[in-house]
């Protein structure tokens, strides 16, 4: 098949593509006859095209269109369902004991070489990854390593039944002294850890490498010559684009073939550029960032895009670091016991923290849309939600809470400080520890100090820059000093992980479907100065306990499991390591002239092979 952008060069293409794509009758049956797709990308170059070893989402974005998964969403409740378009699993069940589960694959699926996809094709990523050989971040999906040593996840063993039964030993670890797993219980959430392992054509990948797995790292943008997908056969030029060819079969099309001819992930400096070159017309499709949305929304009927919204799967948040900034500990020694990570001076002290959740206007920071002549208000404009705990948003979510947002109230915010030991003593308008929780317990000469602390963001994102400025700002209205300052996000990552911050401004986007389990995010395993995601060092033994009780309850009944993580959300409400902002608004859009844009929440792009991209 000619490739279209491999020999025009990339200023005609984005002048000339809307006109050279061809016409597209709808009722055209030929594969690949439905123009060619452009989506803009602003987060930079893939690091990879092989899904064993891939982490990054723009590497993600490419090789997931190329490989199936091995159990699939369904698109439109973002659940785990059998015979799913793009899935292997035709059906699955456990054992009487809950933690051997028997998957059989569908029969009538083949790579693009006509070889069948077999279970073989998942045992081979899943050895790869076991093996610690790669750089893969997903061996915390097994309970144990190749090479013996323990990781945190549940699948214990699998086993080939034959070409198309996979067996899978699976559940909570219960571990031996020396760390060897014993027994297994039932895990309510295990499932969603076998589709972390990529399904690849285990005969191509096994004749490039055989069993030295480490030498993926060497060659990553590997690419086998047979896939299974609506696009194949990457074509990377650095810093311009990554182009994939429609696939001629794909038996799993939504319409029976792959109408686009080709996709390119065009590379845009940012999302400011990527926006005008949408309404320029030289992109097929996008994503609005919020503080256009209100701008967007006033020109599209006109224009006639086609746009589609809905709340984001993630939150925007202020992460508070509860522990000592100057002695980082992680959150399990080597025994596996909590060891004393040392308080905070200034967020080791919880009514502290529910303090700045009264002493934030988040519902100003949202602010409202346009209405009539009256303008937006609100750093997004109206375009969000307020996130009152580790939650999904709606309609992505199961669980509700129950639970109000904390209110706009600064009066009750200097009350709970001045019960907590923060008073202004000498009238100058700044607070100061009095017996604060630090000087108590810590440091006696702490007495006196300001309270103050450092707030740090990631440049170029202007959302997160301006709360930080509206935090400072609305924080020293009550006598605290926030030394805020927004960095390269590498920078940010990087402090993050340190545990050397005070506080971060950043967001989560969530996995699907949902887990309402935190761990990764407040549990002490995940609490590990330079790498860990719980960075907060927040510790709640109790907490923890509901969590392993909603995961591991018998029958994994819903009802019981909603009422478990209730608790749980509740005490991370009264607890607030976290200062929760808000889900941000997601908007997507696609030209006037694109044929079966249909999305669903959280999957705009699950029938892209649908599309057709019409000549005016």
């Amino acid at each position: 098949m000619k490739r279209f952008t491999h020999f025009v060069m990339v200023g005609a293409l984005l002048t000339l593509v809307m006109a050279l794509v061809g016409p597209a009758a709808a009722q055209d049956t030929d594969p690949n006859t439905g123009g060619v797709i452009i989506q803009g990308n602003s987060g930079g170059d893939p690091s990879t095209f092989n899904p064993i070893i891939g982490s990054d989402t723009v590497s993600s974005d490419v090789y997931d269109l190329m490989y199936p998964d091995i159990i699939a969403l369904n698109p439109s409740t973002l659940v785990e369902e059998p015979s799913q378009l793009g899935g292997l699993a035709e059906s699955w069940e456990y054992d009487e004991t809950g933690t051997v589960l028997t998957i059989n694959l569908r029969q009538d699926l083949t790579w693009s070489d006509g070889t069948p996809i077999t279970v073989d094709d998942w045992i081979w990523a899943a050895d790869a990854v076991r093996s610690g050989e790669t750089s893969s971040p997903r061996t915390y999906v097994f309970t144990t390593l190749a090479d013996g040593s323990a990781d945190a996840g549940f699948i214990d063993s699998y086993e080939k039944i034959d070409d198309y039964t996979l067996q899978i030993t699976l559940g909570q670890p219960t571990r031996d002294e020396e760390g060897n797993v014993v027994e297994l219980t039932p895990n309510c959430v295990a499932l969603s850890d076998i589709n972390d392992i990529a399904v690849v054509p285990s005969h191509l990948f096994e004749a490039a490498f055989g069993d030295d797995y480490a030498a993926m790292d060497d060659d990553p943008f590997f690419v086998p010559t047979a896939t299974f997908g609506a696009f194949t056969d990457p074509f990377f030029e650095a810093g311009v684009q990554v182009s994939l060819l429609g696939a001629e079969e794909y038996q799993d099309a939504v319409e029976g073939v792959v109408n686009p001819s080709e996709f390119v992930y065009l590379s845009v400096p940012d999302t400011t550029v990527e926006y005008e070159r949408f309404l320029a017309g030289e992109l097929t499709f996008t994503s609005v960032n919020l503080d256009r949305q209100n701008e967007f929304r006033e020109i599209a009927d006109e224009a006639g895009y086609q746009v589609f919204e809905y709340p984001s799967n993630g939150y925007t948040y202020i992460g508070w670091n509860l522990a000592d900034p100057n002695n980082p500990q992680p959150g399990l020694d080597e025994n596996g016991e909590h060891p004393d990570q040392g308080i905070h001076p200034v967020f080791g002290d919880k009514l502290v923290r529910q303090a700045m959740a009264y002493a934030v206007d988040v519902d100003a920071i949202i602010g409202t849309r346009p209405e009539g002549d009256t303008p937006a208000t609100g750093i997004v404009e109206g375009n969000g939600t307020r996130a009152v705990v580790h939650n999904n948003s709606d309609p992505l979510t199961w669980v509700d809470p129950g639970l109000d947002p904390y209110p706009y109230d600064p009066e009750m915010a200097l009350s709970l400080l001045e019960e907590a030991g923060w008073v202004d003593n000498d009238g100058d308008g700044q607070l100061e520890c009095n017996d604060c929780l630090y000087a108590r317990e810590v440091d006696e000469s702490y007495n006196g100090t300001p309270m103050s602390f450092n707030l740090s963001t990631n440049s170029g994102n202007t959302v997160r820059e301006r709360i930080g400025q509206t935090v400072r700002e609305q924080l020293g209205e009550i006598g605290i000093t926030v030394e805020f300052e927004a960095i390269d996000f590498g920078a940010l990552v990087d402090l993050l992980t340190s545990q050397t911050s005070d506080a971060i401004i950043i967001g989560w986007s969530l996995g699907l479907p949902f887990d309402p389990d935190g761990r990764w995010a407040f549990g002490p395993e995940a609490d590990a100065p330079g790498s860990g995601f719980a960075f907060t060092s927040y510790y709640n033994p109790e907490l923890y306990d509901l969590w392993e009780q909603a995961t591991t309850i018998e029958g994994c009944n819903q009802e019981d499991r909603l009422a478990l993580y209730q608790e749980a959300m509740q005490m991370l409400y009264e607890d607030q390591p976290y200062l929760w902002l808000f889900f941000g608004n997601v908007m997507v859009a696609a030209q006037p002239n694109v044929e079966n844009f249909d999305p669903y929440p959280a999957a705009p792009l699950w029938n892209v092979d649908a599309w057709r991209v019409l000549s005016d």
